[in-house]
């Protein structure tokens, strides 16, 4: 149920970016999703196509690329996919570990028009989304 929190999110900075920069239309929205983020694609793609409606980004395809969780060993330095459940570094042994990724959520680029032209925004990269 949070993607609808999550998906109001994407669609507010998704007009944030394009307001006032002549964009006609959204094409498309890139999102980068960490497998750690709990988010469930199917569910932001429902919700988009409902909150979208009546806005520029209405009929948008939504694309997701996922990321794998990766652990830091603040010990080592190191860092793999630690794929066990032992929670221990896989180079030195320790326990000392962080989650470096897997807990992405953020617009990657937005494929947009503006009248005759077509564009992607990436900047949008920078913004947030939970």
């Amino acid at each position: 149920m949070h993607e609808l929190a999550v998906t109001e999110g994407l669609l507010q900075v998704i007009t944030d970016q394009v307001k006032g920069t002549g964009v006609t239309r959204v094409h498309g929205v890139h999102l980068v999703i960490g497998d750690l983020a709990s988010i469930v694609d199917e569910s932001v793609q429902f919700y988009f196509d409902i909150l979208s409606r009546g806005t520029v980004a209405e009929r948008a395809t939504l694309s997701v690329t996922r990321v794998i969780p990766e652990y830091s060993c603040r010990s080592c330095g190191s860092a793999s996919p630690n794929r066990s459940q032992s929670y221990q570094c896989l180079t030195c042994g320790g326990n000392d570990l962080f989650v470096s990724k897997g807990q992405e959520l953020y617009i990657d680029s937005i494929d947009v028009e503006t009248g005759d032209d077509e564009a992607r925004v990436h900047d949008a990269a920078v913004q947030e989304c939970r």
